[in-house]
């Protein structure tokens, strides 16, 4: 695959310690890509996290009580969106985890839209990242219902029952394990495909056409950051509940 402007750039400067580590690790890569570890993927990752550090930095130098700054009126309208969604869910103790939430949410968010720049793609289009991304909200809501319920979390994978137990556990164990399944495939799917279309239609017809998919784009972004983190809401909510 051919990589991306930003890629060789990390390459250039990085690729050898990562070959290294990654040597030392015992993941063993082509010495042909010795000089090229990194992937465009990561390296759309990094650049991700880094626009959101200056995204935040900017905001946090910049809070005014009497005059918000646009970045500020936007941060605010983002963590009350995520708020108010936590809120309605989760309950009352849902600032627990607002933090995560909202930076699931917007890194989601930067990754799918990153690809509509020029010289630049969406790492959410590649299955690794969306599954990244699920895999650290499966484990974070579990962590969080272990902390809320301590041992007893796991009774309600047992079922209301005592009897019921060996068939509910089994069912339940699959159940959590296909979310990581619905998650990423439900992201990067859509991603992909909104790739694949405006790849195309830009091949076909380079002027005019292509702004209609570049819309569709954004929807489709929007859209699946929102269900994403509304999904992952709903599963700390679950993970959370005391039984009273």
């Amino acid at each position: 695959m051919e990589q991306l402007w930003f890629t060789a750039l990390l390459n250039r400067w990085f690729g050898g310690p990562v070959y290294s580590l990654l040597t030392a690790m015992g993941i063993h890569i082509n010495p042909r890509h010795a000089a090229t570890p990194i992937s465009n993927s990561f390296a759309m990752e990094v650049l991700v996290a880094l626009l959101l550090l200056a995204f935040f930095l900017a905001v946090r130098l910049q809070l005014s009580v009497d005059r918000p700054s646009g970045l500020q009126h936007i941060a605010e309208w983002i963590e009350g969106f995520v708020g108010n969604m936590g809120d309605e869910i989760i309950g009352h103790h849902y600032h627990k985890y607002h933090a995560y939430l909202v930076t699931l949410g917007l890194f989601i968010l930067t990754c799918n839209l990153i690809g509509l720049i020029p010289s630049l793609e969406s790492p959410t289009a590649v299955p690794l990242v969306p599954l990244g991304c699920a895999l650290l909200t499966w484990f974070y809501y579990h962590y969080q219902g272990m902390r809320a319920n301590g041992f007893g979390y796991f009774k309600h994978f047992m079922g209301p029952v005592r009897w019921l137990a060996p068939l509910m556990l089994p069912i339940e164990i699959f159940s959590h394990t296909a979310r990581l399944l619905s998650l990423t495939v439900r992201l990067f799917a859509n991603m992909f495909a909104g790739e694949m279309v405006t790849l195309v239609f830009f091949s076909l017809v380079p002027i005019g056409v292509p702004i209609i998919f570049e819309g569709l784009h954004i929807g489709v972004s929007l859209i699946q950051t929102y269900i994403f983190v509304i999904l992952a809401t709903v599963y700390l909510s679950e993970a959370t509940a005391h039984e009273h």
